[in-house]
This record gives C-alpha cells, structure tokens and sequence, in this order.
C-alpha cells in the first residue's frame, strides 16, 4: 500500500498507479479505468469501491494521457453569434456561461470562436478534421437552418439547441416558446385583460411564430382572439421597432390594455411608447416580455425566463456517450446516455413584476 506524506503529498500522489488503485480495491485496471471514463458501465457498489480506493491513496490521472489513448482533444467547440448593438438580450451570454459550466463537469473544456456566416461550416469541418475538438454545440437554430445537417454529414458529433423543423436525424435541445407566452397570455387574461396586443418578429423565424402561436391559442381558448386579432404587429428585435409598432396600437380608438412582446427588447420599446402617451406601466398599460434578461428587472418588466442552464445541461448529457472518451462523468440517470437521436424541449417560467402585476384599468 501506497503511504501518503502529508510533506510531499502531490509527488506521492503522482507515483500511485491504476494498477495500485485496482490491487486495493479488488478489481481489474480495466474496471478502474471505466470508473474514471465511463462510470455508467460500472455497477454502483463497485464504484464506489474504487472511488474510496482512489480517495484513500490520492490517485490523479493523466488526462493528457487519456486524451492521447483516447484519440480525443476532450474539447467541446462553440460558435459565438455576432453582437446586435440594436438588441439588449443577454440569451446567448448566459447559455454560453451554462455551457461552459456543463462542459467542464464532464472534464471537457470549451472551445468559443467567432466565424463568418459564409466560412462557418468549413472552420467546423477543420476543427474536426484535426482532431481539435471532439464534437460541437450548434446554437441559434432556426427553421430550416442547414448547418445541422451539413455538420452531419461531416460525421461530426453535435447537439443543437433549437430546431429546424427536420429535426429527427440529430440531437436536439429547446425552449418550449410557446408554453412560454401562453403563461404569459393566461396571467393577463386572470388579472382581467380582455385586449391584449402582441408585437413579435417577422413572420418564419421559427421561434417568433411559437411565440406568436402560444398568444393566439390561449386567446382564442377564453373566447378573445376575435377581439385581439387586429393587435398583432411584427418586426425586427430592436428598441425603436418596439415602441413604434406599440405607438400604432396605443394611438387606436381601441387601444389594448396590454401588450405581450417577443422579446424584452420589443418590451422595452413598448414601455417607452407608453411613457411617451403619459401612460404608467402597470397601471395604465400591462407589459410582458421574453427571456427575462437583467434590463427586465432594471425596468421592473414581467418576462418569461428560459431555463438555460437545464439547456446545456441536456446538451452536454445528451453528447455524453458519442465523444471518443466516453465522459468522465455519467448521466444522472441511465436513459439520459441513449444512443439514438434525442429531442429534448423544456418549459420556460413566466416571471411577474410590477409592468403586469396590477388588474386590468377601468
């Protein structure tokens, strides 16, 4: 048995092989190696035999080492969307913080790079072909988008978050957007809204028209989507955009008594419009937005709030068993490693403030 100096304990450390670690343990090197690769092939007693084996002598593997054997970079790839000056969401800053998080939980590291839309599958093709990651996280997936199947075709491992609409060939990850506004639609409808406006994007963006979707199926279950109709306006995600397209809804005979938005950046225009018409917020006009972004709380704005972080948590297990070194880390639960493609879409969570929270105006 390997002796622990509490002096020199990183060197002796270093000396304590996987055949010590299975001598004392009473299993087989290959059995230790899979505890430390692929934990979800080990029986649970026998894990945590090996576990308290490799605690009570200070085992560290060589991750350079494994990466070598295991013909792997352990490096997940990430591409970064181009920043909008004219939009506050903050959507891919906090997947990209989740992922990383979710990555580095499997002992992956993440790779972030920026490319031209025009150059972007042929980096992706380079970096697989070199051996440079091990598999990619493809995000802002639209309808009809074809990097996913481009990247395919490459043979690269990848999971998507959003979808395109032929989505069967591939791991995929997504925000249920319309279960999303029809929370957001239902709270209106509760605190006595009877014409309620929506001002999202252009229609065929996929995620805009789920929006829209989730707004229209909840009115026309309370019997109001005749009355709301006329109070659907689109365009691009923008502040300016947002409190024009509100300005032509609040400036009707009829004006709505509240307004859902496609985003908080659309949210934000259309408090300012309001503002504009001598119209408090909460009071006068009710607000919802989408994604819940910190400018959401600055303004006090009720907003549906993507659970990011369960995201990349769903990616990152469902890529599990396709990278070359297997993990390091399982699944929580067995179904979670399956190896047929997976579409996973989770429910968003309306959070109310002071923009909504009040009862319809007399």
């Amino acid at each position: 048995m390997v002796e622990r100096d509490s002096g020199r304990g990183d060197s002796v450390a270093s000396m304590v092989s996987i055949a010590d670690v299975a001598a004392i343990a009473g299993v087989s090197r290959q059995t230790v190696s899979n505890v430390l690769n692929a934990p979800h092939r080990v029986r649970p007693d026998t894990r945590q035999r090996v576990e308290a084996a490799i605690e009570s002598l200070g085992y560290q593997p060589n991750r350079a080492a494994q990466a070598l054997r295991a013909q792997a970079a352990r490096v997940i790839g990430y591409r970064i969307e181009p920043v909008r000056v004219d939009s506050l969401t903050t959507v891919q800053d906090r997947f990209l913080h989740a992922l990383a998080e979710a990555v580095q939980a499997i002992d992956h590291h993440l790779l972030v790079f920026a490319v031209d839309p025009d150059d972007e599958i042929s980096i992706y093709a380079r970096l697989h072909r070199t051996g440079t990651v091990d598999a990619f996280v493809l995000d802002g997936i639209g309808e009809g988008d074809p990097r996913p199947g481009q990247v395919l075709r490459l043979g690269a491992p990848f999971a998507a978050f959003g979808r395109t609409g032929h989505d069967s060939d591939h791991l995929w990850v997504d925000i249920d957007d319309a279960a999303g506004t029809a929370a957001a639609a239902r709270h209106l409808v509760a605190r006595g809204h009877r014409r309620i406006g929506f001002i999202g994007w252009p229609e065929g963006s996929g995620v805009g028209d789920r929006r829209a979707a989730g707004w229209r199926t909840t009115l026309d279950k309370h019997g109001l989507l005749a009355e709301c109709a006329d109070l659907d306006l689109r365009g691009e995600d923008a502040v300016a955009n947002g409190a024009r397209l509100a300005a032509v809804l609040l400036d009707r005979p009829q004006p709505p008594t509240a307004v859902m938005a496609v985003s908080d950046t659309l949210a934000v225009g259309v408090m300012q419009a309001a503002r504009d018409r001598g119209l408090v917020v909460g009071r006068d006009l009710a607000v919802v937005g989408f994604d819940d972004t910190p400018t959401a709380g600055v303004f006090d704005l009720s907003s549906v709030r993507q659970p990011l972080e369960a995201v990349a948590r769903c990616i990152v297990r469902a890529l599990l068993p396709r990278l070359p070194a297997g993990g390091s880390h399982a699944p929580a639960h067995p179904e979670e490693a399956t190896s047929e493609p997976v579409g996973r879409l989770l429910a968003p969570t309306l959070v109310v403030r002071a923009s909504s929270a009040a009862a319809t105006p007399c």
